[in-house]
């Protein structure tokens, strides 16, 4: 009695084997006829030699940028891996397009569906809602606050410098940038610069920085099972973890706070509302709008951006100075004409730092903070040269490649800050280190008062040297950040 059953338990098993055998073949055609049709849509466009199944991307996420992007400007076929390929352009008027969710879904564990990664109407209704929160009359207090936590970075170093003849600035840049933007846009009291979460929370984006592009230049970490279960994917689930922890604890004693004041009205009649204030209000007056998910989604995006970038802005433009001392020097005056032998900064000194600014701008060319964004073509396109791509093929739009393509910049890899001096002329787009179009940074004027208050306290503190030995390497994360680290020698001026 039971020889039926078991026939038909071995026919069911074979069954599935064979529509799952099936489903393999049929999903194995759908793959090769889209590769088929990237292979046919590129071919216009060269493309140095590549892997069959990754392309370049070892070369792009592993190599010095200089030596991937660095090829006289020409358009390149990037292959990411076996299904995804990217057009690295130097030419780029396609800044509103959307993002490709491909690429950037790997980014939605980190940092939540904010203004960075949302696209459509949502995105649009969270860029007018948290604009405010980037006025003039917001930002003009902030600058007490920057060259506060600047000063605490400065006072570390000071002491730092009589032990060794040079440190790495990139991660003490980067607590200090956190200690900003925690007072700033968080309304945080207290410096964060001795805190070991704080010091935790950096290594986490560290870590997911690396752990982004080692996934992406991985064909087999691209499904979310198998990443899940790999050492790199539980290493990533505890980043996350951290940095989850970080923007909850901000989120909770804001929340603490509200409710002892328990009028709305009487929170709205502080000094300035900041950024977590408004998302807060949002939700109290329609929590429909903005669930508790939305709000930390755009508090981890500001935490990572409103630093990471900043700090590699800032870290970059002092490595530039360390390079160039007549430039550095030439700063310090304009700088000391201003402020003296003091250290007091103000909103209104920040405009009257004309040479300084051009240094910083110059810096920011050589050395985007964010060096590519990726876009995907809603339409088709047709370039000034008669190529054309069809909608659907993901751009990765260079601004690394931009701003060192001798097509755009004479002799780009001179450090020219007349380039920028007023009265130059310069297409809208040559220059984008906060991106362009209606995405671009929302806190961009934030970002370069807070790289003109760093780098004017820091050259009335000290002068800088690079270090010969520990030449920095730019490489691509989602923030450019440097191989090897950031070494300067530093001596205090008397």
């Amino acid at each position: 009695m039971r020889v039926p059953a078991l026939v038909s338990v071995s026919g069911l098993l074979q069954v599935a084997s064979l529509l799952g055998l099936l489903l393999l073949l049929l999903k194995a055609a759908q793959l090769y006829l889209h590769r088929q049709w990237l292979l046919k849509a590129l071919q216009q466009f060269p493309s140095p030699p590549s892997h069959w199944l990754y392309g370049h991307s070892k070369e792009v996420c592993s190599s010095g940028l200089g030596k991937w992007e660095g090829r006289e400007g020409q358009d390149l076929r990037a292959w990411a891996v076996f299904l995804i390929s990217s057009l690295l352009l130097t030419y780029i008027p396609y800044l509103s397009e959307p993002k490709p969710h491909v690429t950037y879904k790997y980014m939605i564990p980190w940092i939540g569906n904010g203004l960075l990664l949302l696209d459509g109407q949502t995105w649009f209704q969270h860029r007018r809602m948290l604009t405010p929160a980037f006025h003039y009359d917001i930002l003009k207090p902030y600058v007490r606050l920057m060259a506060d936590s600047v000063q605490v970075m400065l006072d570390k170093w000071e002491q730092l410098v009589t032990q060794d003849a040079h440190l790495e600035i990139f991660e003490p840049v980067s607590l200090m940038a956190l200690d900003t933007i925690m007072k700033c846009a968080f309304s945080h009291q207290g410096s964060v610069q001795t805190d070991r979460n704080s010091q935790s929370y950096i290594q986490a984006i560290r870590d997911l920085n690396d752990l982004l592009f080692s996934r992406l230049r991985s064909a087999f970490l691209q499904n979310d099972i198998i990443y899940s279960l790999s050492p790199e994917g539980r290493q990533s689930h505890r980043a996350c973890q951290m940095a989850h922890q970080h923007t909850d604890r901000v989120i909770q004693l804001r929340k603490v706070h509200l409710q002892k004041l328990r009028e709305m009205e009487n929170v709205k009649k502080k000094r300035h509302v900041d950024f977590l204030d408004i998302l807060l209000f949002a939700q109290m007056e329609n929590g429909n709008s903005l669930s508790d998910t939305d709000l930390r989604a755009e508090v981890d995006t500001f935490m990572f951006e409103g630093h990471d970038t900043t700090a590699s802005g800032i870290s970059w433009v002092l490595y530039a100075l360390a390079s160039h001392p007549e430039h550095q020097q030439r700063c310090r005056e304009e700088i000391q004409g201003l402020l003296g032998d003091g250290t007091s900064i103000t909103w209104d000194l920040l405009g009257q730092m004309p040479y300084t600014t051009m240094c910083i701008k110059e810096a920011l060319r050589l050395y985007p903070p964010v060096p590519v964004i990726g876009r995907k073509l809603s339409k088709p396109i047709t370039f000034p040269d008669g190529r054309s791509l069809p909608a659907g093929i993901i751009l990765s739009l260079s601004f690394y490649a931009l701003h060192h393509n001798p097509k755009v910049w004479p002799n780009p890899e001179d450090f020219d800050p007349s380039r920028f001096a007023s009265g130059s002329a310069q297409h809208s787009h040559a220059f984008l280190p906060f991106s362009g179009g209606s995405r671009n940074c929302i806190g961009k004027q934030f970002a370069m008062n807070e790289m003109k208050v760093a780098v004017a306290l820091t050259l009335i503190h000290f002068e800088l040297a690079p270090v010969p030995s520990r030449i920095p390497v730019p490489i691509q994360r989602v923030v450019l950040k440097s191989k090897n680290g950031i070494h300067l020698q530093l001596r205090k001026i008397l």
